[in-house]
């Protein structure tokens, strides 16, 4: 299978969803700005995002797609050679036991919904009953997102190992399409209860996606049944790999959580939304690079070990790993250099004012530090979970945890803001070095020449850029608070110079041929 051409597949739809998220939060920035409403709608979206991101998509992919690999495989060698077959028996046993899980989990927390806010953000700070009750009846209305987005979940991850990676990577699309959608046609000038409608378009989204996901299943031949909840020994492993792996899949989930909860509980109003609009443009390269990479890595590998082709995914984890640094370095040094101006292209209108932009733009710098880290991650924890390996990165992540936690309470009070973010940042950082580490000792990971050749090039390109746009940021300044299209115009500029002079300091430094840009993009 072709790495490059399978990213270029998940990566082009994530990137369209990243920027149809952008302009989501751009218009959610004009109605609703930064203040108690918006913090009240973000920490009831992270509630349902945080159990998605270390149950539905997290975890149960990373147990669930080789275990499935694995009977497909083992399939294709029994008489009758239907591989698919019993990979799909595999599944609908494991949906006999999720699905009940799920919908006891959604009434739990429709009904304590109350306690399970307050643990979420501390009580939060200075609000009186009526607002904090506001919070709760958010919350409500965002959860049973979860459900329909685990059952998602299941169905991409059978369209994953069949290689059909663009339909689950075009799902997100419609979340976008529907916030949108409630933006722009049932906004109203009291921002409370434009947030309260965005809660309900959240939910309102999973089921157009459950809905794709069917759809897309059935047109590939794909039909699960119901059946009674079984146990069995596949069902009962598979239980057994999920739990470890989603502490280790969501480290940095469960971070931002509790960087929400002290920022919330901490720090002045809008806080909650500072960290938040930061972490969106954070999770613009995150989405495109990491996440690409972590749905094409984690089955490919998985199958080429299956087949006892250790090399080849050596190789494939290299090419990863190099294709990860070229994206990523000069993503990090652009974030950091010119947050400003992007974030006022993008939220400096409505409700959003100048000292929004300034304090998004802190809590962005420290964001951007850890980006590396956050997306090699991405591309590290295939390497353990192709091998059914999902213990050893749930002890890394417990312990970045700590160190988040621990980094947050030093941080919070002297940096503000910007201190949950760094804190997030610094923590993923030591998750990454014992991933590395360990993946290294054991002989599953060896940088290659040709990796150890590049990745200090490309660093070296990347500050070079760096200091480029920081002498030219004054020259845009100017443009990106003006008309909507005169904004977005001067932020295309702005990254497309960027882009130029990276490419320009790759080829200076040597880090990459021209020809090498070319397979890139190919």
């Amino acid at each position: 299978m072709n790495l490059g051409r399978a990213l270029g597949s998940v990566g082009g739809l994530t990137l369209a969803s990243r920027v149809l998220g952008l302009v989501r939060d751009s218009l959610f920035a004009r109605f609703v700005g930064a203040g108690f409403a918006s913090d009240a709608f973000l920490i009831a979206f992270r509630l349902p995002n945080m159990f998605r991101a270390l149950f539905a998509e997290g975890a149960f992919s990373a147990a669930f797609i080789p275990m499935f690999n694995r009977k497909v495989a083992e399939g294709e060698k029994e008489p009758d050679g239907n591989g698919l077959r019993h990979g799909l028996v595999f599944a609908e046993d494991a949906l006999s036991v999720l699905l009940p899980i799920l919908i006891l989990m959604t009434a739990i927390v429709e009904v304590f919904a109350w306690p399970v806010t307050w643990a979420l953000t501390f009580g939060f700070k200075d609000v009186a009953p009526a607002q904090f009750a506001y919070v709760v009846e958010l919350c409500r209305l965002t959860f049973p997102y979860l459900l329909l987005i685990s059952l998602v979940s299941l169905l991409g991850g059978i369209l994953n190992s069949l290689h059909r990676f663009w339909v689950n990577a075009a799902a997100p699309i419609l979340l976008n399409l529907t916030l949108i959608a409630a933006l722009l046609f049932v906004h109203d000038a009291n921002p409370l209860l434009t947030a309260r409608n965005q809660a309900i378009a959240v939910t309102v989204s999973g089921a157009f996606q459950l809905f794709w996901l069917w759809w897309a299943c059935r047109r590939a031949g794909v039909t699960l049944r119901l059946k009674l909840p079984r146990l069995g020994p596949d069902v009962k492993r598979l239980m057994a790999l999920i739990w470890p792996a989603a502490a280790g899949a969501g480290a940095v989930q469960i971070n931002l959580v509790v960087s929400t909860a002290l920022a919330a509980k901490f720090l002045p109003h809008g806080s909650v939304s500072y960290i938040y609009y930061a972490d969106r443009l954070n999770q613009l390269p995150l989405g495109l690079i990491g996440i690409g990479l972590g749905t094409v890595l984690l089955p490919t590998v998985s199958r080429l070990l299956g087949r006892g082709e250790e090399s080849a995914a050596m190789e494939t984890q290299n090419r990863g790993m190099e294709l990860a640094l070229f994206l990523t370095l000069p993503a990090t040094v652009a974030l950091i250099v010119c947050g400003g101006p992007i974030a006022a292209a993008l939220f400096q209108h409505g409700r959003f004012d100048a000292t929004d932009t300034l304090y998004t733009a802190q809590a962005l710098a420290a964001f951007s530090i850890g980006l590396p880290s956050y997306i090699l991650v991405k591309v590290l924890t295939p390497g353990y979970y192709a091998r059914s390996d999902t213990r050893t990165p749930v002890r890394y992540a417990t312990i970045s945890m700590a160190v988040n936690l621990v980094l947050n309470l030093a941080f919070i009070w002297p940096l503000g803001h910007m201190g949950p973010p760094l804190a997030t940042a610094i923590a993923s950082t030591v998750n990454v070095v014992f991933l590395y580490r360990t993946l290294a000792r054991r002989g599953h990971f060896t940088a290659d020449a040709q990796l150890r050749r590049r990745a200090p090039r490309m660093l070296l390109a990347a500050l070079a850029m760096g200091v480029a746009m920081y002498a030219l940021g004054d020259l845009f300044r100017p443009y990106v608070t003006g008309t909507s299209l005169m904004r977005w115009t001067a932020m295309l500029v702005l990254v497309a110079t960027g882009a130029a002079v990276y490419a320009a300091s790759v080829f200076a430094t040597g880090a990459l041929r021209p020809r090498d840009l070319k397979s890139f993009l190919r």
